[in-house]
């Protein structure tokens, strides 16, 4: 008879192994944080390196951006073939989305597409953007009518960024998946088992049959002719997807049917988490309020948070602080500066003077609340601009004629 007891070993092992999937990031043991080493190495992708930085330097001729330069994008797959391709006078597409389950986003949501307007500026390519209304409706037990709400109004804020209405397309999986979508998404499908699917995405016997079915939604828009009236016989055209590393599991699944199906494999730029306040056990979390420094957030919102939340990693007293400075591994409020402040010899002054006690927490905190507040006020400034019929132009299905101009 077989035997269903578990081993409390096996349990203990499992809680602190690190867990990266599209719907959980842990860093496993209590007080560690994701080691992104280990999970290159897991997936297979490969890190980007200063190389490949420059590289886009010399074929944009524009300074790379600071998710660039910081190493907040930090790990690809086939990024280099994107750019040979690119070299050669090739075009490609973007392809980046957003699954709609909060009112409002937070400053982890906008890092994918801050970098992804970044990179339409620069190459000055066409970009499609998936609101997966049907994947938070299945996970998140969200009715299809709240769903679909949710991803108008994500759609706004994903707008407010600045991407260009002439060469983007964004689309809910509601509204728009049938025809060329769904008969790639049938032939994906085909591709892939059952135990194919749950050995990528860890699925059990408990899952219903819906999220099982699910990945060849998100696998298609990095084939162009799920998209016939943009990019109709443009089969060959490569696709660049810029995303968090935890979406990897849904195009590695990609990549492996992609050939079989002809089509180039998609390529990725995957980046870091942007942490909780908390600290680098996870990603910040819309469903926890206090993890997370949101859009809508007013400046003395802001201000509590980080003053209140945000992991210090300075000592417990200011003596001490003075004598020993403070530990930047833990620092929560540089690892935020790290992302959004812009001027690296800033960014270098606070390190080198908070790591030798001369700069207080509390001042690292207050310049940190002055950045994320213009950065937040600025967005709510766009957003507020941002009209039904602005959303209605970006989600109609329609050719983007000058999208390569």
């Amino acid at each position: 008879m077989e035997n269903n007891s578990r081993n409390p070993n096996n349990e203990e092992k499992e809680k602190e192994e690190q867990v990266v999937n599209p719907w959980e990031v842990s860093a496993g043991k209590e007080g560690s944080k994701i080691d992104y080493d280990k999970l290159i190495d897991q997936f297979g992708c490969q890190r980007l390196d200063q190389t490949l930085i420059d590289r886009v330097q010399r074929l944009t001729s524009r300074p790379p951006h600071v998710f660039l330069r910081r190493g907040v994008f930090f790990a690809h797959r086939d990024f280099s073939e994107i750019l040979d391709a690119y070299e050669r006078g090739e075009k490609f597409y973007l392809y980046t989305g957003r699954g709609p389950s909060s009112e409002a986003l937070h400053l982890g949501h906008l890092v994918p597409f801050m970098f992804t307007k970044y990179l339409q500026d620069v190459f000055k390519v066409p970009l499609v953007i998936q609101l997966t209304d049907d994947e938070k409706c299945m996970w998140k037990n969200l009715s299809v009518e709240e769903s679909q709400r949710l991803a108008r109004e994500n759609a706004k804020d994903i707008i407010a960024c600045g991407f260009d209405v002439t060469k983007t397309f964004i689309f809910s999986d509601f509204d728009y998946v049938g025809g060329a979508f769904y008969k790639n998404m049938v032939k994906v499908a085909k591709c892939v088992t059952y135990n194919k699917v749950v050995g990528i995405f860890g699925f059990t016997g408990e899952d219903h049959i819906g999220k099982i079915s699910f990945p060849p939604v998100q696998a298609v828009p990095s084939f162009p002719s799920s998209f016939p009236h943009l990019f109709s016989g443009k089969d060959n055209l490569r696709c660049l997807i810029p995303c968090a590393i935890d979406q990897d599991p849904y195009f590695r699944m990609t990549r492996d049917v992609a050939p079989r199906l002809g089509y180039h494999k998609p390529a990725l730029i995957e980046s870091l988490f942007f942490p909780a306040l908390q600290g680098e056990t996870g990603k910040m979390s819309a469903s926890d309020a206090t993890s997370a420094i949101y859009v809508t957030d007013s400046g003395k919102n802001i201000k509590t948070k980080i003053n209140k939340y945000a992991f210090s990693g300075g000592q417990d007293s200011v003596e001490n602080h003075r004598k020993y400075g403070a530990n930047l591994e833990v620092d929560i409020p540089v690892k935020y500066l790290g992302f959004f402040l812009e001027d690296d010899e800033e960014l270098e002054h606070i390190k080198r003077e908070y790591g030798a006690g001369r700069m207080l927490t509390g001042e690292v905190k207050k310049r940190l609340t002055e950045v994320l507040t213009e950065i937040v006020e600025r967005h709510r400034t766009a957003r507020a601009a941002v009209t039904d019929e602005m959303v209605d132009a970006f989600m109609a299905v329609r050719p983007l004629p000058t999208m390569f101009n």
